[in-house]
């Protein structure tokens, strides 16, 4: 067991690996609800009480308007030096809400680094000068007229009412938060008065507990002594209590020391984690984790020194999860991930990395789904300041940072987590039946609760802010956007599915006040969707009446090669595999990938398990025969990614280890677990053994796994090198049910698939577009790749004129069975946009990416195909 040590704080790395939970019977009583108003500082004023989230059948928040308008409070964090501060501006204006960006700063500031960031909500501002340098204003602009998602799919008219509904519904909100919360930047700074909040003379502590009937906060500062620090409750539901420095000026509640608030509620007395805890950790020994108050000295704590990398064109995505990252059976650190994982995403020629399990979770083998503390990194892996320093080293080497963040559910342990927090039922979450996920075994928040708004923006500002994530893979939003989650519903694209009495509107407009949030504060910020129904507007800009992700993850072509991969190769349709592939959205730009940690899960099959079974176990040596199975499968599996990033989206996502065919699932460690329906569920030993990455195999030049990890080095950087998946002329000219052929281009390269187990075509005829000499720059079929090395690579292919395939020239290539080959037009050559080291393969020729691109066909999913 691995520990780190903070002011005699022992965290460990390993976590127990089942929890027992406890649980409360409730009688649900409806507490007055919201926020407080502070009377000691210096702009005292009331927040609105909306309606009670224990109305579940409401699908509004009411405000009374005879409440007080806000203003401003203070805006700073410790700086008592007037010369250092910007004034709060009177009023806060309903067009916009501004607030700095002081990157520029914080390297000329020592005082601003040490305080990590300054912030200020001005209206009607460009630009700020500090007397040190200009700042740029980030702003949030006000609601748009919501009426484009119509011009760009005129068949969404017929569901006018729906879509207009749902945008009232967010422009009322956002309305609303403007008149009581000062504007959409101010109402996502949550963290800066609820929990604890460090001041010059002392610790406030707030908490959001309507439910109950008295509280105290406790803690190896006041020896556990539930008498010492007895909190008081304000009309809302807000309990308060101030801790003054101590005599030496020293804070009260040392860092790194325990602390949990201990209520008197409906269900007894009750202690628990505070809900904006920043970090918690379980004891050796201990099944309950404790919160930790973590403020470090400034000498301690991580000062960011790279800049953020802007936002890619071209999205490839590693998806990583930090624990499971070491080839030993142990949890890794950030530390170690930061060392070894990340040069290994830059030198494959990823983008960006996308973590997954941040979000601290007391059950290790939930993947980090089941949160208990939504605003603390997970304490297995090391420190917040040890993930600063990963996410600051990915930025050195270019890498942006997603965080795969969950707001769709919460764990249901009431131990550590926010489930029975107050002791009622419908705190954060629906009551009864709607406030449980029957198939996750998980709680479902109401985002219909002002409270719950507030604690969802300000957690995901917070994962921006503080740790400088470029952005988030949202997981779970089919269970967000509809009232039945998606399970057992299957998605034919009918409209009605969309738009009705099953979605959940609240929640899509939760998820489109997040994504204005996000892109108004954090311009160069991505955010991708996890959502499997396909849900129309979903990646349209909220002005225009969308729901405004960046990214919908293309799920459905995953499950279509489940299902190709269990038929026969001559049961394999070309047509079918254009279809999903090409079966997304105009305008609405999709991740896609073949497999992701999903498919990885014990129980299922990666790719390569699928097509290589057991024979991966004993064949894989260079050094002796090979079988048969082992041929197609690595041949196919080459054949797949390449076509999935190919024809798939605008941007591409792999799991670690897939990337050259990882020969085992994951299995986290777990004990024996009881279902409620009887039902036993058997473990495996808290074992580590496939709760890891074995990227030893793909390095080792004497396995087969090298050859299949090269090829998606390869075809990395020649999507780096000519931008294809981005590329506005995109064209499928033959899809060939007899030969087992798939022609496209994609920019200036033209992609060959044969996915015919014996027959190669000499002299086979492909259509283009563009006249000129064409040449190999990559090929699967390449030694290097595991391949049979059929192909000449110094071969020049010219193009003559003629129609063929609908193309007005063609040119000849030889197309080997099992095999693809992308062609590029041969132009001045030039030096790729990416930037990114090329491997030293013959069979990635580098050639420049052009914008100067005939666009035949829209930016549009919806490929022409030949029939």
């Amino acid at each position: 067991m691995v520990y780190s040590a903070i002011s005699g704080i022992q965290f460990p790395c390993v976590t127990s690996a089942c929890k027992s939970q406890s649980s409360f019977n409730v009688d649900p009583k409806t507490p007055a609800f919201l926020f407080f108003s502070k009377k000691t500082e210096p702009f005292s004023r009331k927040i609105f009480a909306g309606k009670s989230s224990y109305d579940s059948d409401s699908s509004n928040i009411t405000v009374t308007s005879s409440e007080k308008v806000l203003v401003p409070d203070a805006l700073f964090d410790g700086s008592s030096s007037s010369t250092d501060q910007l004034e709060a501006s009177d009023s806060v204006t309903e067009d916009s809400q501004v607030v700095l960006d002081v990157e520029t700063l914080k390297m000329e500031n020592d005082e601003i680094v040490d305080d990590q960031r300054e912030v200020a909500s001005v209206s009607s501002l460009e630009t700020i000068s500090t007397g040190k340098s200009e700042v740029k204003a980030r702003s949030i602009p006000p609601p748009g007229p919501g009426q484009r998602i119509y011009e760009i799919d005129p068949s969404l008219t017929g569901f006018r009412q729906h879509l207009d509904y749902r945008y009232s519904q967010y422009k009322r909100l956002r309305g609303e938060i403007d008149k009581y919360e000062g504007g959409l930047e101010m109402f996502s700074r949550g963290y800066e008065k609820l929990g604890f909040v460090r001041s010059e003379t002392g610790i406030t502590y707030r908490e959001w507990a309507p439910g109950a009937k008295s509280a105290t906060v406790v803690g190896d500062f006041n020896n556990w002594n539930p008498n010492s620090d007895v909190m008081t409750q304000n009309e809302f539901g807000v309990w308060e209590v101030f801790l003054p420095n101590n005599a030496d000026g020293s804070p009260p509640i040392p860092h790194g020391s325990r602390v949990k608030i201990r209520m008197d509620t409906p269900s007894g007395i009750k202690d628990s984690i505070p809900a904006w805890i920043k970090f918690s950790v379980q004891a050796p020994g201990e099944i309950p984790y404790n919160g930790i108050y973590y403020d470090p000295p400034k000498e301690e704590k991580y000062i960011f020194k790279h800049p953020q990398p802007k936002k890619p064109k071209s999205l490839r995505i590693y998806e990583a999860h930090v624990g499971m990252s070491s080839t030993e059976p142990i949890i890794n650190t950030y530390a170690n991930f930061r060392d070894d994982v990340l040069p290994r995403i830059k030198k494959l020629g990823y983008n960006a990395v996308q973590i997954m399990a941040i979000q601290e979770h007391s059950y290790y083998a939930s993947f980090g789904y089941h949160v208990t503390n939504f605003f603390a990194p997970s304490s297995r892996c090391g420190t917040p300041d040890d993930l600063k320093s990963l996410i600051d080293r990915a930025h050195e080497l270019g890498l942006v940072v997603l965080m795969d963040i969950v707001h769709s559910h919460a764990s249901n342990n009431t131990l550590d987590g926010l489930n029975m927090f107050d002791g009622t039922d419908a705190h954060y979450f629906h009551s009864g039946s709607r406030g449980y996920h029957w198939m996750w075994d998980s709680r479902l928040f109401n985002y219909g609760s002002w409270e719950v708004l507030r604690y969802l923006l300000s957690n995901a500002r917070w994962w921006l802010e503080e740790y400088k994530f470029d952005g988030f893979r949202f997981d779970g939003v089919t269970s967000m956007m509809y009232t039945h989650h998606g399970l057992q519903v299957g998605f034919t694209g009918n409209y009605n599915e969309y738009f009705g009495y099953a979605t959940d509107v609240d929640a899509v407009v939760y998820l489109m006040l997040v994504n204005d949030m996000i892109h108004g504060l954090f311009p160069e910020a991505v955010t991708v969707g996890e959502d499997v129904s396909g849900m129309p507007t979903f990646c349209i800009p909220v002005h225009d009446g969308g729901v405004g992700f960046d990214y919908r993850l293309h799920m459905a072509v995953a499950d279509k090669w489940i299902e190709i991969l269990q038929k026969r190769d001559e049961d394999w349709r070309m047509g079918d595999i254009v279809y999903t592939l090409t079966n997304r959205r105009w305008l609405e730009k999709c991740v896609v990938y073949a497999e992701s940690h999903d498919q990885a899960l014990v129980g299922d099959k990666t790719i390569a398990f699928w097509l290589m079974d057991k024979d991966m176990y004993d064949f894989m040596a260079v050094d002796r025969p090979s079988t048969p199975l082992i041929d197609r499968g690595i041949a196919l599996h080459k054949m797949i990614r390449l076509i999935t990033m190919g024809l798939g989206g605008e941007g591409y996502l792999n799991f670690m280890g897939n990337e050259f065919g990882h020969p085992e699932w994951i299995d986290f460690p777990r004990g024996e677990q009881k279902l409620p329906n009887g039902k036993v569920i058997p473990g495996n030993n808290f074992s580590y053994d496939k709760c890891r990455r074995r990227f030893d195999l793909g390095d080792a030049d004497y396995l087969r796994y090298r050859g299949m990890q090269q090829f998606d080095q390869a075809m990395q950087h020649i999507e780096d090198t000519y931008g294809f998946m981005t590329s506005e002329h995109q064209y499928i000219s033959r899809k060939d049910e007899g030969d087992r052929i798939i022609v496209f281009e994609r920019g200036n390269l033209v992609f060959v698939f044969n996915f015919h187990w014996n027959n190669s075509y000499s002299d086979y005829q492909v259509g283009c577009f563009k006249p000129g000499k064409y040449k190999i720059v990559l090929d699967s079929d390449d030694a290097l790749f595991g391949g049979f090395n059929r192909l000449d690579h110094s071969a020049e292919y010219f193009s003559v004129e003629g129609w063929y395939d609908d193309r007005p020239r063609s040119f000849m290539v030889y197309a080997p069975s099992r095999t693809a080959v992308v062609y590029a037009l041969v132009e001045d050559e030039l030096k790729p946009e990416g930037g990114s080291e090329q491997p030293k393969t013959a069979a990635l020729d580098p050639e420049p990416k052009t914008d100067a691109l005939d666009s035949e066909q829209p930016t549009t999913a919806a490929l022409d195909v030949k029939s």
